[in-house]
């Protein structure tokens, strides 16, 4: 097991090995395996590939995002405008029904709400804003309400996670309740739990996943 001084140097060199993030001054706290960055960036995409470096080492079994985005004065810009380049951006997005979707912005935090038939489309919403300069963060309150009608399969998700190289599913567990999905049992790292529920996202006719899968660095060093 990793000493908290250890995940520390590990997550601080991640970061730094990141093009992105090589001059930015980003602080790493580590307790007990949960890691928090402090600090601040010059733009939203650096935070987001902060968390991404972060969730990406072994040991991480959660992360507390206190990262601060500050813009320069030549970069800073008003909620209307941020609200017209997000409107933009959501409509020219070939990816994102732009009709269902109402984007709410304030002091720079965009809110977005409404329906999607499909995970990826959620997704790309949120990835399609999230580079707007301006936008400090985005809460995506996008809900899935599929148009199939088909059964969930349980063995074809468990199928979908065996497939992948990324996630250890020997002790992930599927259990299908109407139109959800939860996933129960233990995985060696936070970007398995979440890269699983990325899997169980791409079910046809799924409105929810509960992801309850257990980081445990200790299970991945005894596998």
């Amino acid at each position: 097991m990793k000493t908290n001084e250890q995940l520390q140097k590990d997550v601080q060199d991640t970061i730094k090995w990141e093009p992105l993030l090589k001059a930015a001054e980003i602080g790493v706290i580590v307790k007990d395996g949960i890691v928090t960055l402090t600090g601040t960036v010059d733009n939203y995409a650096k935070k987001l590939q902060a968390e991404k470096a972060a969730k990406s080492v072994i040991g991480v079994k959660a992360l507390v995002e206190e990262l601060e985005v500050k813009f320069a004065n030549s970069q800073k810009k008003d909620d209307g405008d941020i609200a017209e380049d997000v409107l933009f951006s959501l409509r020219t997005d070939l990816l994102v029904p732009d009709e269902k979707i109402q984007a709410k912005v304030e002091n720079g935090w965009v809110t977005l709400d409404g329906e999607v038939h499909w995970d990826f489309q959620r997704e790309a919403a949120k990835r399609s804003i999230e580079h707007i300069t301006g936008v400090r963060g985005v809460f995506n309150h996008l809900k899935i309400r599929s148009e199939l009608n088909d059964d969930i399969e349980q063995r074809a998700i468990e199928a979908a996670l065996h497939r992948s190289w990324a996630v250890n599913d020997k002790d992930i567990r599927v259990h299908v309740q109407g139109r959800t999905v939860k996933l129960t049992g233990t995985v060696a790292s936070l970007y398995q739990k979440e890269e699983a529920g990325r899997i169980a996202w791409k079910t046809p006719g799924i409105w929810h996943v509960d992801n309850e899968l257990e980081v445990d660095y200790e299970y991945a060093v005894i596998d």
